[in-house]
């Protein structure tokens, strides 16, 4: 079994899924997790990987890497990120209907990049479903759809969500804007 092999049995064996594994040349390994929708983890019912996520994949694998003599000199396990990357169809699945940067490989009338909407493709002329993806996006006229296949995308990432408000709820921001809204402290 090679050391990637290795590596993702463990993570995946733990509960887990492998996102990506870097190598680099300084004997680096970085392993990226992510957790699985729907399973129950010892640190808690937490949408994203926690620290203690990382702490015990780490302890893990290196012990798994030690008995399989994998030379490396430092280990990071971390989380993917708020800019997690898509790499399978199966992320493309699961973060389907999330707003996406797509990049790819080819130009389509004249651009790469494109930010919208990740929707799977309705099946076609006999095309097998899930096939193909569609990008939903503005172009700052009005909605356009790109069509597109999983092997025409060079890199895909989700597009960070950042809430700068804190974990209060709907209602207690609702309330803030009723009573009048004041900007860094004063009022308006």
């Amino acid at each position: 079994m090679s050391w990637s092999q290795a590596v993702e049995k463990t993570v995946t064996g733990l509960g887990y899924e492998l996102v990506d594994v870097e190598r680099s040349a300084g004997g680096l390994l970085r392993v990226y997790i992510d957790r699985v929708p729907g399973h129950a983890y010892p640190s808690g019912e937490h949408e994203f990987v926690t620290v203690e996520d990382c702490e015990a994949v780490t302890r893990q694998l290196q012990y798994v890497l030690e008995v399989d003599n994998v030379d490396y000199e430092r280990l990071e396990v971390s989380s993917p990120g708020l800019d997690r990357p898509l790499k399978r169809v199966e992320d493309y699945v699961r973060f389907s209907g999330q707003e996406v940067l797509v990049t790819l490989k080819l130009p389509f009338q004249g651009r790469k990049k494109f930010q919208g909407t990740l929707q799977a493709a309705e099946a076609v002329d006999g095309a097998e479903a899930g096939s193909g993806w569609q990008l939903i996006f503005n172009d700052g006229k009005v909605d356009q759809v790109l069509d597109f296949a999983f092997d025409e995308v060079r890199e895909a990432r989700l597009v960070p969500v950042l809430n700068f408000k804190g974990r209060r709820g709907k209602g207690a921001l609702a309330s803030e804007q009723s009573a009048g809204e004041t900007d860094g402290g004063q009022e308006q």
